[in-house]
């Protein structure tokens, strides 16, 4: 037993250190790294490798903090035959996520012929489309002039989906969806108008984030027409009429370029309901020449511009280390499960290295977004968020994909282990919450006074159009 767990600490650490190459890999940049970012990296990286070490330890911490009785090792009884883990069905594969991700739960259950039911991830969206949800989808330039404008957007998606979670229609908070596409980059493929679907519409924020990380400039011919088109044509975009579904297009050089016009992506938009939004990268005049601002009218949207290669908003603030260590605690309480949990878990943990390495102020924005349970969810590999999505997850979950420390425990044991994790997240995140109202204003008061006018950027324009439009779809921002 001794030998076991030696082995299965340096198969962890080996991984650990896999994770933190991997992360510096995505990182790199064509000039040196400023110490200070050097610094950030291996402080997270340390941080990464400690936990992940250390995962079996807060386990037994948590039995021994909350002791549950020893009941009997039979499996108990389905309350529902439809629950039986032998019921198979012919799996359904998700369309515009071919990584598999939470969005198969969405199915109409989604049960593998070669899994049992008990594996599956809970269908805690199956009646997404009866909800309030927005749908997002941010269309990049790639081209060699914009490595300014991948760097605001790695830093804005945090702010993005904080604004989003606080709004409130009808006292509910939305479900966001987010899809990414690029376009402009000359090794893409040529017939398709050089247009890539990053990821379509997910709640993945960690998948997001990663692959917002994983974009690099290249040169090649920017189509907006072509990739309006092809997001508008290929995204599963919602059949409600009262949703918000919001396209922004960012990027330079002349909006009429190519052979699809997007005045005929504009006529898909308007069926579908979405609304385009276009930020041209560059001086307001030249936007205007360069005809972004006729893609917004005909989109019913906003048009606007940036300054693509601002420096990222840094506030420092008294709130943001234990803002950090709350953060630690909170990936504490993520419990992997089935054929993917550890994979997802180790996103979870590069995801925050990767935004740790840009700066404080966008990592702090990103554990803000964690600590809200509406915003963050990962119901396809944690134990806790799937059990509050299917109370009756516990007693379906296939043990021999949990953590070891875990796979020996009854189901009634299993179920008091998740609530009292539970209760520990909803501590944790509400302390962030509360933190993170601090710094907030600590941010307002020291931009009230500075002087000079604030410059535009992606985050700044993103929050002022998302502020505006949500008011069309009776969506009070708070």
């Amino acid at each position: 037993m001794v030998l076991l767990k030696q082995t299965e600490s340096f198969r962890v650490s080996v991984k650990s250190f896999r994770l933190l190459h991997l992360s510096l890999k995505t990182i790199t940049m064509p000039t040196p790294l400023k110490p200070a970012v050097i610094g950030g990296i291996i402080l997270a990286a340390v941080a990464l490798t400690a936990f992940l070490k250390n995962q079996s330890v807060f386990i037994e911490k948590v039995l021994a903090k909350h002791p549950v009785p020893r009941l009997s090792s039979r499996p108990p009884v389905p309350e529902n035959p439809a629950e039986s883990p032998t019921v198979k069905e012919p799996a359904t594969p998700a369309q515009d996520d071919p990584e598999g991700s939470i969005w198969t739960a969405s199915l109409k259950n989604p049960v593998s012929s070669e899994t049992p039911a008990a594996n599956q991830t809970p269908n805690a969206f199956a009646s997404s489309a009866s909800k309030t949800k927005i749908q997002v989808a941010v269309l990049l330039d790639v081209s060699n002039s914009m490595d300014g404008l991948i760097e605001q957007a790695k830093a804005q998606l945090w702010n993005m989906v904080s604004v989003l979670g606080k709004a409130r229609c009808d006292g509910a908070t939305p479900q966001i969806e987010i899809a990414l596409y690029e376009y402009g980059r000359s090794s893409n493929n040529a017939r398709l108008g050089y247009v890539e679907q990053v990821n379509g519409f997910t709640r993945d924020l960690d998948q997001v984030s990663k692959n917002l990380f994983r974009l690099t400039t290249n040169g090649g011919d920017e189509y907006c027409g072509q990739v309006m088109y092809t997001s508008l044509s290929d995204l599963q975009w919602d059949a409600g009429k009262d949703l918000y579904k919001v396209i922004f297009i960012a990027g330079n050089e002349d909006f009429l370029q190519g052979s699809v016009p997007f005045t005929k992506a504009c006529n898909i938009a308007k069926q579908k309901g979405v609304i385009v939004n276009t930020i041209y990268c560059g001086d307001r005049l030249q936007g205007i020449r360069e005809h972004w601002n006729l893609g917004a009218e005909c989109g019913n949207g906003s048009f606007t511009y940036i300054n693509s290669n601002a420096v990222i908003d840094d506030i420092a603030t008294p709130y943001d280390d234990q803002l950090f260590k709350l953060n630690q605690q909170l990936n504490d309480t993520y419990i992997s499960y089935g054929a993917k949990g550890e994979e997802s878990k180790s996103k979870q943990m590069e995801a925050d290295v990767m935004n740790y390495s840009m700066n404080k102020s966008v990592a702090a924005k990103r554990v803000a977004v964690k600590g809200k349970k509406e915003l963050y969810r990962n119901d396809n590999w944690d134990l806790v968020d799937a059990q509050e999505a299917d109370q009756g997850f516990a007693s379906k979950v296939d043990m021999k994909t949990l953590p070891e420390p875990l796979r020996n425990k009854s189901r009634a044991e299993l179920k008091q282990y998740i609530q009292n994790v539970s209760a520990e997240r909803n501590k944790i995140q509400k302390e962030i919450g509360s933190l993170n109202l601090k710094r907030e204003s600590f941010i307002s008061a020291e931009r009230s006074r500075k002087a000079g006018a604030k410059e535009q950027t992606l985050e700044t324009e993103v929050e002022k159009i998302l502020r505006e439009q949500a008011k069309r779809f009776r969506m009070v921002i708070e």
